[in-house]
């Protein structure tokens, strides 16, 4: 093998997986003169790829991971290296039963081959299965075991063999060198490269390797533990690796996976055992490798119990033993999802926490990402930036892996909260919100109220009006309540916290240059005016939706939801120019929302300024005195209502708060939570959102979002904006209803977003991407009494009145095409706002 090299334009640090699919993706994109390090040796240098179990199911809730691991089969496919016996998700209880119904949904979704059959159907496939142990099973014929450690050295080879890439294994990394927040080299014990790149995909060493950049990486090692048991007589006639479909027995938490006349058994029903990357042993220290630690027994006797009663005749065989028994070692995030992307330091780049079955699949995105500035595959979920201070210490991370390890084969909810670490943020008003019987949900650290238990008497108020959900899934986080006060806030006013925006000033020469150059809307605007912009990548598709308000010639202030604002504040940052400036004034100042027919009265008793639809126009902004505090107003709406966003300082937000609460109560109003202004009061609107409708996939003109005109100024992917406005759209964003919620039992079922779109008949549709529609969105419209779903149809399918279904745990239930564009179901000529 090479030597260190003294130079490089790009240095991938790590050999797993990630790595190698990393430089041969690279090297298809025509990137030269890069150079690989790994201190293991090769084939198998010692980290997660050489120990996994190496088997991919394929179905995942998140399109994202969906998306990723379709791309790493058809890559593992092309290169021989894959063996698909099937598999199978067996469940013990009803409970589970429900969820692999949840799964059908997803697989049809994504387009994905899988079927839900009996215990008979598993017992034929897999004969050494006891049946009476479950009551049903989710099938997929794809699901395949890959062989890692060949599929890497064939992409590393492949690279090779261009002549563009140099290997040097054995090398440890010391150090990494940042001048100006830029990445300028990398320090090994082979010696030192200057580098223009570099990329950490080295797994469950990343964060010791980002350390040394001053770059947090949100990622702990955590134990995975397996074994193998045999020879087993059942599998020793059996001809390579595997033959018999893999089982994941759900209830357990554990798999049970054939290779060659061993059954391996994998468990994640122990107890969450992390680690510190500094602590993993060394290459000379490990008796197997360093990710393969001793096994601790005791933490798997009760898995090895069940396992025993699936399979009594196949693990209790006469001369089967266990042969192979580690501790092995994985990467976990806080929020179950990869780390990839540029970091904070311009040039350092991640792929880390990636499992096998993303691999290639994320190498390819991560190339695309680094070469064209985006993604085939749409990877915003995963990104790097998406971490907000508090969430980036190892501590928090190691509090949320703990809690989140045993839902590795849980049942999830949607909209789950983690209860770890919580309290992070507070808004001013927290105490007022406890005393108001807040049930809070965490965003960005934040904690959001989603619904009051104060406004309790309003379900009584209006009844049936409130849409209540008879199924305890459908219920779970939700309420009633969150309908009452949609309810009261069309009636009369809500008042609605919204600190959790994510604030940052762009200010100074070039200031306008650099929103202009980013925003696809017009900023050149006059002083006050508020701007609703999309955010496009250079391919023209989604990289944020947001508002800016200009505040001052050099001034702008951007205003976007606190989840994405991390990524949205490095966006805005990385395309200044000239002289501008960016100031993240997050921690400063709180906005509240007050929206209704009666907010202009409200809000008029509080200030001497004019707030009538003359004085303050809709789209503007201004600063005003409320209550005796400075704050600027900004007459925007995502509810549908007439109202204002209210930007005053921390020291002044809870009396603003109480003032509006207490004032507005002769009016009728409450408070109203986040239940509303995220859900009811959008959806109603058909507003979209961001990393729901809108992502790196989608276009303007696919959502309905297009103005008549294009800005003169040049914008981030405006070339591919305008190509995309001559074109027919391959799929167009709709608004449904759900006409009859009665399911088979004769309980209401209520979706929740992610579901199937199909033909009336349970036909499949199909959009010019080659997708399937599924709920992008899905949400109570307690205005209409309906249950409204957006998603993407084919142009075909999207004509107002076409009667489609939704499947449902696997149930049909009627929808019927409401809206083919942005004009609302509710309020469209919008005379509500004015």
């Amino acid at each position: 093998m090479a030597e260190v090299p003294t130079q490089a334009k790009c240095v991938v640090i790590g050999a797993g997986i990630v790595g190698n699919s990393l430089v041969h993706h690279l090297a298809e994109l025509g990137w030269t003169d890069i150079v690989q390090i790994d201190k293991g040796p090769l084939p198998n240098p010692g980290g997660s790829t050489g120990h996994a179990s190496n088997f991919i199911f394929l179905t995942d809730h998140s399109r994202e991971i969906t998306d990723l691991t379709l791309d790493s089969v058809a890559q593992y496919r092309e290169m021989g290296v894959l063996i698909e016996p099937g598999g199978f998700e067996v469940a013990r209880t009803e409970e589970r039963m429900e969820e692999l119904r949840r799964r059908m949904s997803s697989a049809k979704a994504w387009g994905i081959e899988a079927e839900l059959v009996s215990p008979e159907f598993v017992q034929e496939k897999v004969p050494f299965l006891d049946k009476d142990q479950i009551i049903g099973a989710f099938w997929q014929p794809g699901v395949g075991v890959v062989d890692s450690l060949r599929a890497g050295t064939i992409m590393r080879e492949r690279a090779l063999e261009k002549g563009v890439l140099t290997v040097v294994p054995n090398v440890e990394v010391t150090d990494l060198e940042v001048t100006d927040g830029t990445i300028t080299a990398v320090v090994t014990d082979g010696g030192t490269i200057q580098a223009e790149t570099v990329v950490i995909a080295c797994g469950v060493w990343s964060p010791k390797i980002a350390d040394m950049a001053g770059v947090s990486l949100p990622l702990t090692p955590a134990v995975h533990q397996m074994i193998s048991v045999g020879p087993c007589p059942q599998l020793a006639e059996t001809e390579g690796e595997i033959t018999f479909p893999i089982v994941r027995d759900m209830d357990t938490f554990c798999y049970e996976r054939q290779h060659g006349a061993d059954m391996e058994v994998g468990s994640y029903a122990h107890r969450a055992i992390l680690m510190e990357p500094e602590d993993i042993p060394s290459i000379e220290q490990s008796k197997l490798s360093p990710t393969e630690l001793p096994f601790t027994s005791d933490d798997f006797d009760t898995q090895l119990e069940q396992a025993y009663e699936l399979m009594p005749e196949l693990l209790g065989a006469e001369g089967a033993e266990m042969r192979y028994a580690i501790n092995g070692l994985l990467s976990l995030t806080a929020d179950g999802l990869p780390i990839l992307g540029e970091s904070d330091v311009k040039g350092l780049w991640t792929a880390a926490a990636v499992w096998i079955k993303e691999g290639p699949g994320v190498g390819r995105a991560v190339a695309e990402w680094m070469t064209h500035g985006f993604s085939e595959i749409d990877i915003s979920h995963s990104d790097i930036a998406r971490f907000h201070e508090h969430q980036k210490p190892r501590e928090h991370t190691k509090l949320r892996t703990t809690e989140s390890f045993i839902k590795t084969y849980g049942i999830v909810h949607p909209a789950e909260q983690y209860e770890s670490d919580r309290n992070q943020r507070l808004s001013p008003m927290h105490e007022s919100q406890q005393k108001l019987g807040a049930f809070f949900f965490e965003t960005a650290g934040w904690e959001r109220p989603h619904w009051y238990e104060s406004n309790a008497d309003l379900v009584e108020q209006y009844g049936d009006a409130t849409m209540p959900r008879e199924h305890e899934w459908d219920s779970r986080w939700w309420s009633p309540i969150i309908n009452a006060e949609h309810l009261r806030m069309r009636e009369a006013a809500g008042v609605v916290d919204l600190t959790a925006f994510q604030i940052f000033d762009i200010e100074g020469p070039g200031a306008l240059d650099s929103v202009q150059r980013t925003c696809v809307a017009q900023c050149d605007v006059a002083v006050g005016k508020v701007i609703y912009t999309p955010v496009l990548d250079a391919n023209g598709g989604f990289r944020s939706d947001l508002t800016v308000m200009r505040l001052g010639d050099d001034h702008f202030r951007v205003v976007t939801g606190g989840a994405h604002g991390p990524a949205d504040r490095k966006w805005f940052r990385d395309h200044l120019t000239g002289e501008a400036t960016l100031t993240d004034v997050t921690d400063s100042v709180s906005t509240i929302g007050l929206w209704g027919p009666q907010a202009r009265e409200v809000l008029a008793s509080l200030t001497s300024d004019d707030v009538s639809d003359a004085g303050f126009a809709m789209l503007t902004c201004r600063e005003i005195t409320v209550n005796g505090a400075q704050v600027l107003a900004s007459r925007i709406s995502y509810v549908g209502e007439l109202g204002w966003e209210l930007y005053v300082d921390f020291a002044d937000a809870a009396a603003l708060w109480d003032a509006l609460l207490e004032t507005g109560d002769s009016h009728g109003t409450r408070p109203v939570g986040i239940g509303v202004y995220g859900t009811t009061g959008r959806i109603e609107k058909g507003y979209r959102a961001y990393g729901y409708e809108l992502d790196g996939e989608r276009t303007i003109v696919e959502a309905g979002m297009q103005r008549p005109k294009v800005k003169a100024a040049d914008f981030t992917g405006k070339a591919k904006y305008l190509a995309q406005r001559d074109e027919a759209p391959k799929a167009v964003l709709c608004t449904l209803t759900v006409e009859d919620h009665t399911s088979a039992s004769g309980t209401k079922r209520y979706m929740l977003g992610g579901e199937p779109i199909l033909t009336r008949d349970g036909g499949t549709l199909t959009d010019g991407h080659g997708h399937h529609p599924y709920v992008t969105t899905a949400g109570s419209a307690p205005s209409l009494g309906k249950h409204v779903l957006l998603a993407y149809l084919p142009p075909e399918a999207a004509t107002v009145g076409n009667e489609l279904a939704v499947s449902y745990m696997e149930e049909l239930y009627p929808v019927v095409v409401g809206s083919v564009d942005a004009t609302a179901l509710f309020d469209p000529s919008n005379e509500r706002m004015r």
